[in-house]
C-alpha cells in the first residue's frame, strides 16, 4: 500500500523540545533509537494505521537564527540531553530540514520573547497587522505542502510560552474575531493563537502543547468546525502535573483530605528564562494549579513556583509536599521529587499527538479531540482531569476506530 508523505510545521522549530522531536524522528527513520516514551508503539495502538516514521516531511517557523545541528549540540554539550554521536549521525538530515525553516511572528509575544528574536523578524515587529501576518504564515504553509507533494499537513505549537490573553475580551463568534485581524491595536490574541488561524483556516490539524492562548477561543474552535478540521490543546502533561493527575485521584478514593499541595519547580533551559518573566510564569502556573479541584472536589490550599536556576539546563526537577488528614484526624504527609529531562519528557509525546490527530482526522474528527486530553494539563472542551479516566477516552476511540 501507497504510504501518505505527511508534513510535521512546528512552531518555535530550533527550541528544545522541537529539535529533540526532530533529531527523535530522524534517529527512528534510521533505526537509531528505540522506542521507549511513546504511547503509540504501546500494543494498544497495533491495529491503528499510523503514519510511520519515513512517511514524515518537517519544516517549521522559528525566531531565531540557528541551525538544527547547533541546537542539538547545546542540549548535548550544556545539558547532556542528547548524545552526540547520534547528532553526527543525523546531520546531513537535519541540514535538509533547515532549509524548511521560515521567520515566526512576534505579535504579542511579550518582551521576554522579543529578545530572543533576530533577524528581520525584529525589524517586522510592530509594523505587521495580525492579518498580514497570518497571510505570511499560510504562505510559508501552502509552499511547504506543494513543494514536498503533500497529503496531509499537521501544524505543532512547541513555541515559548506567552503572557496572558484576558479571553473575556476576545468575540465568541469567528466573523467578529475576525474583523479585529486587521486592527493590530484592538486585536489582543498572541502569536500562539496567529499560527492556530492560519492553520485552521486552511483546513489542516493544529495541536497546541503549550500554556499559550492557541486556539482556546470559542471563535477559533467555530472557525475549525467551518473549515472542517480539527485540532486540541493546550499546555503538554509530562511532568509534576502528571504525577498530580496520577496521585490525587488516590486521596480522592481513599478518602484523605489534602489540606495542602505545594510544588516547587526549577530548571534552567530556554524555557526557563522566558517563565522567568512574571507575566508568561503567570500563564504556565495557571495552567499546573487547576487541576486538583476537579479531581478532589474542593479546593486544598495550593502554591506552584517556577523557578530558573542556570546550571540545571534541561534537567527539570519538581519537589512537591503534600499534607493531608488521615484517620481521627491525623495529619500526615507525602513528598515526591521528578527530574527528568524536560525536552525528552515531551518530544514523543508530541510525536504520538502528531500521529493520533492525523489519523483522527482522515477517520472524519472535527473539532477539539477530547480523546487526546490525557497529554495535556489543561485540556480543551473537557474537565475530567483525572489520568487513568482520560486514558481510558483514548482506549474507548482506539477500540471504535481500529
Amino acid at each position: 500500500m501507497a504510504r501518505r508523505k505527511i508534513g510535521l510545521w512546528i512552531i518555535g522549530a530550533k527550541g528544545g523540545v522541537a529539535t529533540s522531536v526532530t533529531v527523535g524522528l530522524v534517529a527512528l527513520r534510521k533505526g537509531l533509537a528505540g522506542n521507549f516514551g511513546l504511547v503509540t508503539q504501546l500494543p494498544l495502538f497495533a491495529n491503528l494505521d499510523l503514519a510511520q516514521w519515513p512517511d514524515f516531511v518537517l519544516g517549521g517557523h522559528e525566531i531565531r537564527q540557528t541551525t538544527l545541528h547547533d541546537a542539538a549540540m547545546l542540549l548535548a554539550s550544556n545539558n547532556h540531553a542528547l548524545d552526540s554521536d547520534l547528532i553526527a549521525k543525523c546531520k546531513p538530515d537535519l541540514d535538509r530540514i533547515d532549509k524548511n525553516t521560515r521567520d515566526g511572528t512576534l505579535f504579542n509575544v511579550g518582551h521576554r520573547i522579543e529578545e530572543f528574536a533576530t533577524g528581520d523578524l525584529i525589524k517586522r515587529a510592530g509594523k505587521e497587522s495580525p492579518r498580514a501576518a497570518i497571510e505570511r504564515i499560510q504562505t510559508d504553509l501552502k509552499e511547504f505542502v506543494k513543494d514536498n507533494k503533500l497529503d496531509q499537513l499537521i501544524v505543532v505549537n512547541l513555541a515559548s510560552t506567552e503572557p496572558p490573553v484576558d479571553e473575556a475580551a476576545i468575540p465568541t463568534k469567528w466573523k467578529d474575531l475576525a474583523r479585529l485581524l486587521d486592527k493590530p491595536k484592538k486585536c489582543s490574541l498572541g502569536a500562539s493563537s496567529l499560527y492556530a488561524i492560519a492553520t485552521l483556516e486552511l483546513g489542516y490539524p493544529f495541536i497546541n502543547f503549550t500554556p499559550s492562548l492557541g486556539s482556546a477561543p470559542a471563535a477559533i474552535c467555530e472557525l475549525a468546525i467551518e473549515k472542517d478540521t480539527c485540532h486540541m490543546g493546550h499546555d503538554g502533561k509530562t511532568g509534576e502535573t502528571l504525577m498530580k493527575s496520577v496521585l490525587a485521584p488516590m486521596f480522592a478514593a481513599r478518602n484523605l483530605q489534602v489540606m495542602s499541595w505545594v510544588g516547587h519547580n526549577i530548571f534552567g533551559n530556554m524555557d526557563g528564562k522566558v517563565l522567568d518573566d512574571p507575566a508568561n510564569k503567570k500563564t504556565k502556573v495557571r495552567s499546573k494549579d487547576r487541576l486538583l479541584h476537579q479531581i478532589l472536589g474542593y479546593s486544598p490550599q495550593t502554591l506552584v513556583t517556577i523557578e530558573y536556576i542556570e546550571s540545571l539546563g534541561d534537567w527539570k526537577t519538581a519537589w512537591d509536599h503534600i499534607h493531608f488528614r488521615g484517620f481521627l484526624g491525623t495529619p500526615m504527609t507525602l513528598q515526591f521529587t521528578w527530574q527528568g529531562c524536560d525536552s525528552l519528557l515531551a518530544a514523543p509525546l508530541v510525536i504520538d499527538l502528531v500521529r493520533l490527530t492525523e489519523c483522527a482526522h482522515r477517520q472524519g474528527e472535527r473539532g477539539l479531540l477530547t480523546f487526546l486530553a490525557s497529554f495535556f494539563k489543561s485540556p480543551l472542551g473537557i474537565s475530567e482531569n483525572d489520568f487513568v479516566r482520560q486514558f481510558q477516552m483514548l482506549e474507548a476511540w482506539v477500540k471504535k476506530v481500529s
